[in-house]
């Protein structure tokens, strides 16, 4: 009984906006509950490509977020009266599958969703060249399989690159992360238990790198301008390492075979092709074989 009173006190010193007796002290301890520091990113890695049916395509992990992105487009815009003669129309669409929080989610989209595919949408169609395919539509989906906190900042930066796999001309790639406040530490990318504290602030934001252009900034909570003074360069930071590992991604994807890059070496210098002795030897083995089975077919 005296449990479960203790709970309920809890609770209410949670709703009321004092902290818990049993949150942890950040600045005492100088690391999170998940052992980072404060201004350090959980581990991201994305893959490009992952779908084929799909014009461009990329899988993000970042933290225990796990999130699927596939691009549609440029195409024609139906029906015709969301056509725009000057620019292609964004449509992005942002949905969390049932699974993907402890609490079973409802299958059919919520506000919070209508709200998500709106401002993502928005911060993408400043990153491409829309001008450039009038009277078409470019469509994104994205799809939250597993989340835990900044799912919107983490489906941004795998749609940015699914545009790129696509192919589709962008100024830059839309890096993103959340800022905020937590146990009354200022500090960068939160996860569930920061983003349910009870001094909570989480303030996703999105920039272009190379022109530190912001193109998505919300606030869910209260700060005093000389902590959102401090944000801003941790934010800056934390974005530019995020574009890091999109470009890597990326890389990896379109990275030229070692025949490709010595070929296009000798060509801008140009000079005569020299053949790589490992692609020699296997075009040597390929003519061994066809001749091996021309000798069987005489037999």
């Amino acid at each position: 009984m005296q449990k479960q009173i203790k709970e309920i006190m809890f609770k209410v010193n949670d709703m009321s906006g004092k902290q818990r007796d049993d949150a942890p002290d950040y600045k005492k301890e100088k690391k999170r509950v998940d052992g980072r520091k404060m201004d350090e990113l959980r581990p991201i890695s994305i893959k490009v490509g992952v779908l084929p049916n799909a014009d461009g395509s990329a899988y993000l992990e970042w933290g225990q977020n796990k999130v699927y992105a596939a691009v549609f487009g440029p195409r024609e815009a139906l029906p015709k009266h969301t056509q725009n003669p000057y620019k292609t129309v964004v449509k992005l669409n942002y949905r969390m599958a049932t699974f993907s929080v402890p609490e079973r989610k409802q299958p059919r989209p919520n506000r919070r969703d209508f709200e998500i595919s709106k401002v993502l949408s928005e911060a993408l169609d400043r990153a491409i060249f829309t001008e450039q395919f009038p009277n078409t539509e470019i469509s994104v989906i994205v799809e939250v399989v597993d989340s835990n906190a900044g799912s919107r900042v983490a489906c941004l930066t795998a749609a940015s690159c699914a545009l790129a796999d696509a192919g589709i001309p962008m100024r830059d790639l839309v890096c993103a992360t959340g800022i905020g406040k937590a146990f009354n530490e200022l500090i960068v990318d939160l996860n569930k238990e920061e983003e349910d504290a009870s001094d909570a602030v989480d303030i996703p934001i999105a920039i272009l790198p190379n022109s530190e252009e912001i193109v998505l900034l919300q606030m869910d909570g209260l700060l005093k301008k000389e902590e959102l003074d401090k944000l801003m360069p941790m934010a800056m930071k934390a974005c530019k390492q995020v574009y890091e590992v999109q470009k890597k991604a990326l890389q990896d994807k379109f990275k030229l075979s070692e025949v490709s890059e010595a070929n296009v070496e000798a060509n801008v210098a140009g000079k005569e092709v020299k053949e790589v002795p490992a692609a020699k030897e296997k075009v040597e083995s390929k003519k061994d074989n066809k001749e091996s089975k021309a000798k069987k077919v005489k037999k």
